[in-house]
């Protein structure tokens, strides 16, 4: 497994991002965005990347926080138990829009094309990583063949470029999964995700997964369920291999 730290250049300065390939295989090759959650680049994404990457994809994990500079490390068990670290969290989050991420989203494409990813491609994204997996598969359809979110949140919100308000975009699939016990994505918010994407006929399957608490899937979350975990891996690694490895037309 080999790792590569680089650095992407965009309007707003510049992306630290990880890199991963398994350095098998030949050809054209399929690329996975990973967009991180809300405690940054580290080991617990890196290792979630490297399982992603064994399968054979070139794995792009860029920080979405670049434009704050030095910012961590954060702890993602302890950081929200800290009011100073928990305000600088949720300033970052604030102000790290879709708008924003749509058009560094542009580079990362370019970047994994750059790498070798000249196939299709597919999105993760968890915690508030989840909405930017999806509107990638919005903004660039052409590109994005698979989008999915784990415990992510405000999915279905009052922001106007919010998921669900994304859906007629959409022509790949997309795959949610949500934790039973989640302020971020409540019952409500699921209703009106899955009314808008029947509704724009998007082929997209919205799975609760039971007793799972926001962050189970990530390994150095307080809250980190193995069981659940190895659920989401085999959901994911199921739907990057049928649309990622499948023929596709032209």
């Amino acid at each position: 497994m080999a790792k590569q730290d680089i650095t992407i250049k965009t309007a707003d300065g510049t992306v630290p991002a990880g890199l991963f390939r398994s350095g098998s295989g030949s050809g054209t090759k399929a690329g996975v965005i990973l967009y991180m959650d809300a405690f940054g680049l580290r080991p617990a994404l890196d290792g979630m990347a490297e399982r992603i990457a064994k399968a054979g994809y070139v794995v792009l994990v860029p920080d979405l926080f670049y434009r704050f500079g030095d910012y961590g490390p954060l702890d993602a068990k302890t950081a929200f138990s800290h009011p100073d670290t928990k305000e600088k969290i949720m300033g970052m989050l604030t102000e790290t829009t879709q708008a924003k991420v749509k058009e560094d989203t542009r580079h990362y494409l370019e970047t994994l094309a750059e790498n070798g990813a000249t196939g299709p491609i597919g999105t993760v994204g968890y915690c508030m990583g989840g909405k930017f997996a999806i509107g990638a598969a919005a903004y660039y359809p052409d590109k994005v063949v698979a989008a999915a979110s784990f415990h992510g949140g405000g999915l279905a919100n009052d922001d106007p470029d919010a998921p669900h308000r994304l859906a007629d975009k959409i022509r790949g699939r997309v795959y949610v999964g949500a934790a039973s016990v989640d302020r971020s994505f409540p019952p409500e918010q699921s209703t009106k995700f899955a009314d808008a994407f029947r509704l724009a006929e998007v082929d997209f399957t919205l799975e609760n997964y039971k007793g799972m608490q926001h962050g189970w899937t990530v390994p150095d979350h307080g809250v980190y369920d193995e069981g659940g975990a190895e659920r989401h891996w085999q959901r994911l690694m199921t739907l990057f291999a049928e649309t990622l490895d499948a023929p596709r037309a032209g």
